[in-house]
């Protein structure tokens, strides 16, 4: 079982990671954000939207956030404008945060019930299995991102947890 503690530490992460992210990938062309480089979600900025998407899905199931009127197909498409998309990441990472540091451990357990668009059909699982799901999916991706932008030239910060800014003492 996760705490609220871990959910707070990954929140943290997730808008650290991010702000890496996309300070590399604002070094690059519009041009080259949307070149195709062969990943799940194609390029930096299908990628970067299909991460947006996904949070604010989960969001919508964790904390009542609005749900992306679009489905996992149109994932990659949500924001158009590189700006646009990187003003609404630091939004999204901003309510993360803020919802992480409103739970308890109350707020972590139970089940979780929700209809998957991915997999047509009911879902349940323990609460604290899909806040887990909402920080690992962010990961997961973000390492594709990071590849993508290493290879395009770009410079994001390193990963690893334990240099997160903050974490000194």
């Amino acid at each position: 079982m996760i705490s609220p503690a871990w959910v707070r530490l990954m929140a943290d992460y997730n808008a650290w990671q991010n702000r890496s992210l996309y300070a590399a990938a604002a070094t690059l062309s519009d041009d080259a954000r949307r070149q195709d480089r062969g990943a799940f979600f194609g390029t930096i900025h299908g990628t970067l939207n299909h991460l947006l998407w996904a949070d604010r899905v989960w969001m919508s199931r964790f904390d009542g956030w609005e749900r992306p009127a679009t489905g996992i197909k149109g994932s990659t498409a949500l924001i158009e404008e590189f700006e646009a998309l990187a003003a609404a990441r630091i939004d999204a990472d901003a309510r993360i945060i803020a919802w992480a540091g409103r739970l308890d451990g109350a707020a972590l357990e139970g089940e979780l019930r929700w209809f998957s668009g991915a997999s047509q059909r009911e879902m349940a699982r323990p609460r604290w299995i899909a806040v887990t799901h909402l920080f690992n999916h962010q990961t997961h991706h973000r390492g594709q991102v990071h590849a993508m932008l290493t290879a395009a030239g770009a410079t994001p910060e390193a990963t690893d947890l334990p240099w997160m800014p903050g974490l000194e003492g």
